[in-house]
């Protein structure tokens, strides 16, 4: 008993598998080996993008927080700038109502002085007459013109206090 016989059939079958094999490996090794590689490349690709595309996102990021502190300088710059302009104008529109103030008080003062003087001077035509009225009630006689003008300053002269000056 020959433990392998080569035979016509063993010899095909050898010949069918070399066939089958080189026809595989044409059709269905190469394109499959093709596309493993292929995707491969693809996914290193990907990989290699991805990282680039990361490293892009941190430049990016680094110049949006950089904008975003230059735009926060500016701001407090330009804040600055609107509070030293408001106080400016503030210390402005109270000097002006400090200098109005006081024109309006010496406006007063000069007011309260004519007054005053209007006062005085109708005090003493009031006063004189009294003086006279009582005077001549007192004397029982009439006096004249020039006589009342001189009594009349006498006794105003005597009790009465002229603008400006305070008892």
């Amino acid at each position: 008993m020959k433990l392998i016989d080569f035979s016509v059939t063993f010899i095909l079958t050898l010949v069918n598998i070399s066939i089958l094999c080189f026809i595989l490996r044409a059709i269905l090794f190469k394109p499959v080996t093709k596309f493993a590689s292929d995707r491969a490349a693809k996914i290193k690709n990907d990989i290699d993008s991805a990282a680039h595309d990361r490293e892009e996102a941190k430049k990016l990021r680094l110049q949006y927080e950089e904008k975003l502190n230059e735009a926060d300088a500016e701001a407090r710059v330009i804040a600055e700038a609107s509070r030293k302009t408001a106080e400016d104008r503030a210390k402005e529109i109270i000097s002006q109502g400090k200098i109005q103030a006081e024109a309006l008080i010496a406006a007063a003062r000069k007011q309260i002085d004519t007054e005053r003087q209007a006062a005085y001077f109708l005090l003493k035509a009031e006063a004189a007459s009294l003086v006279v009225r009582a005077s001549s009630r007192l004397l029982g006689r009439e006096f004249s013109g020039e006589d009342i003008k001189q009594f009349a300053e006498s006794a105003i002269n005597e009790c009465a206090v002229p603008p400006g000056r305070t008892v």
